[in-house]
């Protein structure tokens, strides 16, 4: 396997310098920490590139750039539709959530449950936040982050997720949401050039595309389903149909990590313009992230029969992973200083998904418990409480990630994230569906449901857990081993069904307590808006040059 040499660390360093620089001149020369809404939401008056942007280089992290490269090498194509649908989702956020966040005025998305429904529906969405930001965002970040650490530059795993953790934190402490999401800007196009430069010069190695089909189609046991997105075991087309926009619904319309950046907009054009921006920016990962992993695999066929072999760089010992599909790709075929650039693409990656992380969760700890604790809490005590937040939110990151990496042993990375989503998520995005569109779901309905479903996603998830241990036998024809084995695309539908079920139920039962609602938490609320002026606007058309772009994909890869 090749190696980084003097230039490719240069480049690494130079990204380093510019990343702090920036972070450096929004936090002293910007004052970004100066009150809570400056630290939080960035002062609200940030422009649609920047939101666009933010929203793009937040989610994609090094678990993308590891989980969807190992997703192309494996055959696990439809990994690619969770970016796709993520294009349709973020019209949906721009469209129909957006006003009412913006007018609502909130700082957090348990904030905005708190006015449809009751305080406990925001005390659970706040703590359900904070789990999920630790299960999957924080941990799985730095444990994506330490394995390119341990592939790319032979530094052992923890001492790789310990200086993940310090250097995206020193920033994010001090600068604030600003902070991140002008870095974000610069971040996102750093790894859309590394990404793009690892498809480039794989195609040029293997000899071009056609290449690639042969060495598939004469090599893989899959080979007729290597690249369909719809024709996948694993992910079944009624799955991916159906509940894969369950899982995108909670995460980019009423997720704090991502709906964060759209609150700190300067109105309501604007957040919509960058979510349609960000909508164009999510169908990128299929070309650079996906197709390297694929062309990965070709090449492992064709030209390096070790290409997934990765060795401890302490005990020698040797493991094969197709998560390590995008690193062995970059150190074989890249020239020299290209493969820095993709190390940098790497790390901008990472630290731009963890930072943003670190800012949601110390806003919802901040504002979501601490302030209602303390209500009268200066300014200043506010922007500290969440820096401290941050910091002790890390260390329980870290202490997660050998549980994760025991269920994700053998690859597989991308699936262990988007399966602990679905076992949280259904009950999250039913309660705000139902909570704008229809006015009789009150907070008992919506909390029986939140509840509801949280056990019956964190009890699929630990029997998964114990079902792997060996410690547990259940009988796959009971009921008990049907939800357990059932594919995670159609539990997620599963839980959602019957959360909309028992928020229905229990809210008609209880008509008689339901509070009188603000007309602004409803669908039809728009005084602001000519909706006949719409149809005129290059946000429409914009939108459907998304939709029309990923029916063709559909079509292609069918």
């Amino acid at each position: 396997m090749g190696n980084l040499t003097t230039i490719d660390f240069i480049v690494v360093a130079l990204y380093f310098i510019l990343v702090f620089g920036i972070a450096w001149f929004v936090t002293v020369k910007e004052k970004s920490g100066a009150s809570s809404q400056d630290y939080f939401l960035g002062g609200r008056n940030l422009g649609w590139f920047a939101i666009g942007a933010s929203l793009f280089a937040s989610n994609i992290g090094s678990e993308h750039l590891i989980g969807l490269s190992g997703a192309g090498a494996r055959g696990a194509f439809p990994e690619a539709q969770f970016e796709i649908l993520a294009a349709l989702i973020l019209l949906l956020l721009g469209w129909v959530f957006v006003p009412f966040y913006i007018k609502s005025g909130v700082f957090t998305m348990p904030e905005f449950l708190e006015r449809r429904y009751n305080r406990g529906s925001r005390m659970y969405l706040s703590l359900i936040s904070i789990v999920s930001y630790v299960l999957t965002k924080i941990s799985f970040t730095i444990f994506a982050g330490a394995l390119v650490f341990e592939v790319l530059l032979g530094i052992p795993f923890w001492t790789g997720a310990i200086i993940t953790v310090i250097a995206t934190g020193i920033y994010t402490v001090f600068g604030g949401l600003k902070a991140v999401i002008y870095t974000d800007m610069v971040q996102s196009i750093i790894f859309i050039l590394g990404g793009a430069a690892a498809t480039y010069f794989g195609l040029q190695a293997i000899g071009g595309w056609d290449n690639v089909v042969i060495a598939i189609q004469d090599n893989a046991p899959n080979a007729d389903t290597f690249m369909s997105l719809w024709r996948h075991e694993e992910y079944p087309w009624t799955g991916v149909l159906l509940g894969a926009p369950i899982l995108g619904i909670w995460y980019w319309c009423t997720d704090q990590f991502i709906v964060q950046r759209v609150l700190s907009a300067k109105n309501i054009k604007v957040a919509r313009q960058g979510t349609i921006f960000g909508g164009f920016l999510k169908l990128l990962p299929l070309f650079i992230f996906v197709f390297p992993g694929i062309i990965a695999y070709a090449l492992s066929v064709t030209e390096f029969p070790d290409m997934f072999t990765v060795t401890n760089p302490i005990t020698g010992e040797t493991k094969t992973t197709t998560d390590a599909a995008l690193p062995a790709l970059i150190l074989r075929v890249l020239p020299v200083g290209f493969k820095g650039l993709v190390v940098a693409g790497f790390l901008a990656a990472l630290m731009s998904s963890l930072s943003s992380v670190f800012n949601s969760t110390s806003t919802l700890f901040t504002f979501d418990f601490y302030k209602q604790w303390k209500p009268q809490a200066s300014e200043k005590e506010l922007v500290m409480i969440g820096r401290v937040a941050t910091v002790l939110l890390v260390i329980v990151g870290l202490a997660w990630i050998p549980f994760m990496k025991k269920l994700t042993e053998g690859g597989g990375i991308y699936k262990y994230l988007q399966s602990v989503q679905a076992y949280i998520s259904p009950p999250i995005a039913a309660a705000f569906l139902l909570g704008i569109f229809y006015k009789k779901i009150n907070g008992k309905g919506a909390l029986a449901a939140l509840w509801t479903g949280f056990v019956l996603g964190i009890g699929r998830l630990v029997l998964e857990f114990m079902s792997q241990e060996g410690g547990l036998a259940i009988s796959e024809t009971s009921l008990l081993g049907t939800l357990v084995t059932m594919n995670f695309l159609h539990y997620a539908i599963f839980l959602f069904v019957t959360s909309i079920v028992i928020m229905v139920v229990v809210s008609l039962g209880t008509q008689k307590t339901a509070k009188e609602l603000d007309p602004a938490l409803l669908y039809d609320y728009h005084p602001t808006e000519k909706k006949e002026s719409l149809f005129k606007s290059k946000e429409i058309w914009l939108t459907m040059a998304i939709i029309a772009v990923v029916l063709v994909l559909w079509w292609v890869f069918r």
